[in-house]
């Protein structure tokens, strides 16, 4: 099974990964009515592990006729549950196992984020104290703004507004929560070399003539 079945909204530390009733039925074979059913019948036990969240998906575009539909999102609990219900066919039985990896994966890349991100807050001190340290910069609050601003830009080739919009984020999210693992090593190595090249005695505009535009590249959602 190549295609992912587990989710999370954004890379923030607090998302709860969930699955679809959708990925269900595309891969256990069983149809979305059917599961659908199970969910609406079940659900004060699927409530006990959480609230029970879906989203209205339109018709696609271009699309004749078709209305709205509501699509479950199942947290790990009310996936495993869910599919206990399931008649345990060998295709049944499949994406259930490939369901516990995933949920497994997921949780990995997000405690991964969060020894990256922790990391990244230690190394973003650094290059404040930099700032704070350097004889050749002055206007320090002015100074910081703008390394801010290069950082994301030579890191990840957006600044912080347009990184929120590419993410879909609120206005006042905080970057490093819902960043990936790539991303915020790419973060952080930008970080350190800014910090270097600044303990070096170099201005702003001499750094920001050094540091490349490359970075990984960010993506959409």
């Amino acid at each position: 099974m190549e295609l992912n079945i587990v989710f999370t909204k954004t890379f923030s530390l607090y998302d709860e990964p969930f699955t679809t009733a959708e990925m269900i039925e595309r891969y256990s074979g069983v149809k979305r009515r059917s599961i659908n059913k199970l969910i609406t019948t079940n659900k004060r036990d699927l409530e006990e592990f959480g609230v029970l969240r879906f989203q209205i998906a339109k018709p696609t575009k271009g699309s004749k006729g078709g209305r709205p539909k509501k699509i479950y999102q199942l947290n790990e609990e009310q996936a495993t549950l869910l599919i206990t219900y399931l008649d345990n066919t060998p295709q049944v039985r499949a994406f259930k196992k490939e369901l516990v990896r995933q949920f497994y994966a997921m949780k990995t890349e997000l405690l991964q984020h969060q020894l990256v991100r922790t990391s990244g807050k230690a190394g973003r001190r650094e290059m404040t104290d930099a700032i704070k340290e350097s004889s050749v910069l002055s206007d320090k609050w002015y100074v910081h703004s703008n390394f801010t601003k290069l950082l994301y830009k030579t890191a990840l080739g957006f600044d912080v507004s347009k990184l929120r919009e590419a993410r879909g984020v609120n206005k006042k999210a905080t970057p490093l929560d819902f960043l990936n693992k790539a991303e915020l090593d790419a973060l952080n190595k930008r970080q350190n070399q800014i910090t270097t090249l600044i303990d070096l005695g170099m201005d702003y505009q001499a750094i920001k003539d050094v540091l490349s535009n490359q970075g990984v590249s960010i993506k959409q959602r």
